[in-house]
C-alpha cells in the first residue's frame, strides 16, 4: 500500500499510471494522429462509391476471401484496431443497421470533414471553433435537406410494384451496376408477397430470405413464396399438395433413457420380443400422426431407419433440417409449431403448405414448400439467387438485403431525394453561402463543411473515369443556374438532372437513408474532434499484443 501511493511528480502522468501505459495529448499527438487514421479508412472505401465503385479483395484471419464493394463489409472485415477509426467503423455498423445502404456515404464524409480540419487547424483555429461551426453547418444542412424532398405517389404506400422497384433499383445500381434490372423486380415481388392485405404497408427484414445455389447466371433466379430447403427429401415420395405440416425440433427415433441399463437376453424369443415392443411403438407413434392428417413430417434432428420405414408405409413426406434457425424460417412460413415432444400434433400446432415438393436446381435436390396464393398468406418470401461463383453469391446477396431494408425505409418514409450526386452539391452551395452569412472563426469551419459535400460528387465522377475537375465545375455552374437537380450522369458522361419524374437519369435516393447517413457521419466526425488525449493501458498478453499496438506507427 504504502508503494502504490508514492507518486513521482516530476514524473508527471507517467509516475500516476501502470508502467507499460501509452499517453498521447495536444493537437499534434491526439487530434491529428485521429484525423490522419480517419482519413486513411475512408480513403481505403471512397473508391467504392457508386455504381462505378471498385471491388475490394480481403482476407480474414480465417483465409476466408470476401470480394465486394459493400462499405459495411469492407470495414468489418479489416479489424480495425484504431480507437478513433474504429468509431467510422461503428458509425457504417450502425447506418446498415438502420438503413442498409449509405455506409459507404458515412465513411466518405465524415473522413473528408476531418480532412478538412487540418488546413483548419493551420490556420489557428481551435478544435472547440471547428466543432461548433461544424454543429451549426449539420443543423443547417439537415434543413436544407428536407426542403429538397420529393414524394413519388405510390413510393409511400408501398404496394405498387412499379414505384417500389424505383426505389429499390438506385441502391442495388450502387452495389451490382448492371444486374439492378433483374434483382430489383425479384426484391420487389418477395417484398410485396409478405405484406399484409390491411393496414399500412410494411416490410420485416426477416421475412425476406436467399437461398444461394451455385450455377447457371443471375438470370435464372426466381422467387418462392414460401420457404427452400437447400437438400432432398429422405422418401420416395418428392411432391404432395395441399399438405397439413408438422414439425419437430427433435429427431424422430426411439428415445433412450436417462437412467443407464441392460437388457439379458437369455434365447432368440428374448430378441424377437424386444425389437417387436420397439417397432410396435413407433409404428403407434407415426400412424397417430398420419391419422391426424398430416402429410409432411420435418424434422430437427434424426430420423431413424425405422420411423422413415413407417412413413414411407403411411404414405407421407418427410425432410430432415439441421439448423434450427431454417426450422424457424419454416415455421414462420407454413404457420407451424416446433414440437418437443413425439406424437400426433394438434390443429393448432399444424402448419399448412400449397404445394411441397422436391426439385432439381443446377444438380442440387433442393424442396420447396411454396404457396400458391402470394397475396399475403405466406409471411416469408424467398429469393433463389443463381450466379457461377460463391463469391459473386455473396456478395449479390448483401445488395438484395440492402434492397430489402430500402424497400423497408420507402415503406415508413416514402420521400425522395435526388441522386447522382446532386443533392450533395445543391447542399454545399446552400451550406457555403449560409457561412458568409455568419459572423465570427464559425464561417471558416461551416466553409470546410460545405466544401467538404463536394466529396460525393468528385468521387462519382472519377470512379467513372470521368475528369472530375471538369464535372464538378459544370454541376456547379448548373446547380448556381437554378438547377436544383442536376447530377452527374454517368452513361451521358456528362451532367444530366435527376428528378426522377421526367429526367432522363432517374436516379432518386430515399431521403430517411440521406439523412440518417449525414447525421451519422457528423456525430462521429465530432466526437473524433473534441478528443483531445487518448491514454491507453498495456495490452494483455505481453510481446504479441505489442506488435499489434494500434497507435503504432501513428
Amino acid at each position: 500500500m504504502a508503494q502504490s501511493m508514492a507518486y513521482n511528480a516530476s514524473a508527471g502522468l507517467s509516475g500516476m499510471l501502470k508502467k507499460g501505459h501509452q499517453s498521447f495529448s495536444g493537437l499534434t499527438d491526439a487530434t491529428l494522429r485521429n484525423v490522419e487514421a480517419c482519413r486513411e479508412i475512408s480513403t481505403v472505401t471512397r473508391t467504392s462509391l457508386g455504381p462505378n465503385g471498385m471491388n475490394k479483395l480481403v482476407v480474414n484471419h480465417l483465409g476466408r476471401i470476401i470480394v465486394t464493394s459493400d462499405c459495411c463489409a469492407i470495414v468489418k472485415e479489416l479489424e480495425i484496431e484504431h480507437p478513433a477509426a474504429k468509431m467510422l467503423q461503428m458509425a457504417a455498423e450502425a447506418q446498415d443497421f438502420e438503413c442498409g445502404d449509405g455506409t459507404n456515404l458515412v465513411v466518405s464524409f465524415a473522413g473528408e470533414l476531418l480532412s478538412q480540419t487540418e488546413d483548419l487547424f493551420r490556420m489557428g483555429l481551435h478544435p472547440a471553433d471547428v466543432v461548433s461551426g461544424y454543429s451549426s453547418a449539420g443543423e443547417k444542412l439537415l434543413e436544407f435537406l428536407e426542403e429538397m424532398t420529393s414524394e413519388v405517389e405510390g413510393v409511400a404506400d408501398g404496394r405498387m410494384k412499379e414505384q417500389l422497384e424505383r426505389a429499390i433499383r438506385p441502391v442495388l445500381a450502387a452495389k451490382q451496376l448492371g444486374s439492378e434490372d433483374v434483382l430489383a423486380p425479384l426484391v420487389a415481388e418477395a417484398c410485396l408477397g409478405t405484406m399484409s392485405s390491411g393496414g399500412k404497408a410494411a416490410v420485416n427484414v426477416e421475412s425476406v430470405r436467399v437461398a444461394k445455389i451455385l450455377g447457371g447466371n443471375i438470370h435464372q433466379s426466381h422467387v418462392v413464396h414460401g420457404f427452400v430447403a437447400l437438400r432432398g427429401v429422405e422418401m420416395t415420395l418428392t411432391s404432395c399438395e395441399n399438405a397439413k405440416i408438422a414439425v419437430f425440433s427433435c429427431g424422430i427415433e426411439a428415445s433412450a433413457t436417462e437412467a443407464k441399463g441392460t437388457v439379458l437376453m437369455k434365447n432368440a424369443e428374448d430378441l424377437k420380443s424386444y425389437n417387436k415392443s420397439e417397432e410396435k411403438k413407433m409404428e403407434e407413434v407415426i400412424k397417430s400422426i398420419a391419422d391426424s392428417g398430416v402429410k409432411v413430417i420435418v424434422s430437427g434432428g434424426s430420423v431413424s431407419e425405422m420411423a422413415l420405414h413407417f412413413i414411407e408405409r403411411y404414405g407421407m413426406l418427410c425432410l430432415k433440417i439441421g439448423s434450427k434457425w431454417e426450422l424457424r424460417r419454416l415455421c414462420v412460413a407454413t404457420g407451424s409449431t416446433a414440437l418437443v415432444r413425439m406424437g400426433a400434433p394438434t390443429p393448432d400446432e399444424m402448419g399448412w403448405c400449397d404445394d411441397v415438393k422436391q426439385i432439381e436446381v443446377g444438380g442440387k435436390p433442393v424442396t420447396v414448400f411454396n404457396q400458391k396464393d402470394d397475396s399475403g398468406k405466406s409471411k416469408l418470401s424467398t429469393i433463389v439467387l443463381r450466379a457461377s461463383t460463391s463469391s459473386v453469391l455473396a456478395d449479390l446477396e448483401r445488395a438484395i438485403d440492402d434492397g430489402v431494408h430500402a424497400a423497408n425505409t420507402a415503406c415508413k418514409d416514402g420521400r425522395l431525394v435526388p441522386g447522382a450526386g446532386a443533392t450533395e452539391m445543391e447542399l454545399s452551395l446552400k451550406i457555403i453561402a449560409f457561412a458568409d452569412t455568419c459572423p465570427g472563426l464559425d464561417q471558416y469551419a461551416i466553409r470546410a463543411f460545405g466544401k467538404a459535400l463536394e466529396v460525393v460528387p468528385r468521387t462519382l465522377a472519377e470512379n467513372a473515369g470521368l475528369d472530375q475537375g471538369s464535372v464538378l465545375a459544370a454541376l456547379g455552374a448548373a446547380h448556381a443556374s437554378g438547377k436544383k437537380s442536376a447530377g452527374i450522369d454517368i452513361d451521358a458522361m456528362g451532367v444530366a438532372t435527376a428528378t426522377g419524374i421526367k429526367d432522363e437519369t432517374n436516379v432518386l435516393d430515399l431521403y430517411a437513408t440521406k439523412s440518417t447517413a449525414f447525421r451519422l457521419a457528423i456525430d462521429a466526425a465530432l466526437t473524433v474532434l473534441r478528443v483531445d488525449q487518448i491514454i491507453m493501458s498495456k495490452q494483455a498478453g505481453g510481446g504479441r499484443n505489442a506488435a499489434m499496438d494500434p497507435m503504432a506507427g501513428m
